[in-house]
């Protein structure tokens, strides 16, 4: 495939919706071109890719949409080679009250899930591998926990 027809074609997969750099970069390798560096510098220069802009938006969504904790959310950004400084950034910018309703919500829909199980550890260890699961903290998780306990 040639460089142009590459370039349109991330031109029009980027703004389609948010993508990082890394992401990008596969994919132009993927195509079999040389230099494919250039292509993504380009798309930077251009507007079409930015990772602090990637970083907040993929913050907001999981957190709002998916229900992933800060933990696992900046573990995906790392994996995608996103500056530290970016992901610290997004991470700031995420409602904690909408956040900690999410929490909330999954917290009592897994307890109730829970209810048949008749060993307290048992049932304690499953709350808390799911919910470490989905990015939250241990220290949020036992004051969940606390609050919600019915044994």
């Amino acid at each position: 495939m040639e460089r142009d027809a590459v370039l349109d074609r991330m031109r029009r997969l980027c703004s389609r919706g948010e993508r990082c750099s890394s992401d990008i970069l596969r994919k132009v390798i993927a195509c079999g071109i040389p230099e494919p560096e250039s292509v993504v510098e380009q798309l930077v220069k251009e507007g079409y890719i930015d990772d602090v802009r990637y970083a907040r938006a993929f913050a907001r969504d999981k957190s709002s949409l998916q229900g992933w904790g800060k933990v696992k959310i900046r573990v995906d950004l790392q994996r995608k080679s996103i500056d530290e400084l970016a992901i610290t950034a997004a991470l700031s910018e995420i409602d904690s009250v909408a956040a900690e309703k999410k929490l909330q919500k999954l917290a009592l829909a897994k307890l109730r899930q829970l209810q048949n199980e008749n060993d307290p550890h048992v049932r304690k260890a499953k709350f808390m591998r799911y919910l470490m699961g989905r990015g939250y903290t241990y220290d949020e998780i036992v004051k969940i926990y606390d609050n919600n306990r019915t044994d």
